[in-house]
């Protein structure tokens, strides 16, 4: 379905993670999972700072590790890919995976993998099949 002619557009979408550590945060997504910083509030303490790789920007912010022992609710977010098999590879060797992370085939259509990054956030790659 296509937006009505004289609507707002739409363009792109920046999730914004929880973390309680904003450079460990910055540490595991550009070491292990080869995003580029894009930007961080503050070099010494940040508290909210951008990560970028190919067409994907997501946000990290500072919460209160405080949050997560309260069951505060983590998002889980869907990244299409391209090239899912290299991608998996590629974060296979990083060693980010949990023990029930599988590229598998489901039932929708898709070819996925999913694993957490240190603070919990779902991370599910997919590709159509």
């Amino acid at each position: 379905m296509k937006g009505k002619k004289g609507n707002g557009f739409l363009a792109e979408v920046h999730p914004v993670l929880p973390v309680w550590d904003v450079m460990e945060a910055l540490q595991f997504y550009v070491e292990k999972l080869n995003f580029d910083i894009g930007f961080v509030d503050d070099e010494k303490n940040p508290r909210y700072a951008g990560v970028v790789r190919d067409g994907i920007e997501l946000h990290l912010q500072w919460h209160d590790k405080s949050e997560w022992d309260n069951g505060m609710d983590r998002p889980l977010l869907r990244i299409l890919t391209q090239k899912i098999k290299l991608l998996y590879e590629e974060y296979k060797y990083a060693g980010v995976f949990h023990e029930y992370t599988n590229l598998e085939e489901t039932d929708w259509g898709t070819l996925e993998f999913s694993f957490y990054d240190p603070f919990k956030n779902a991370l599910i790659f997919y590709h159509g099949l």
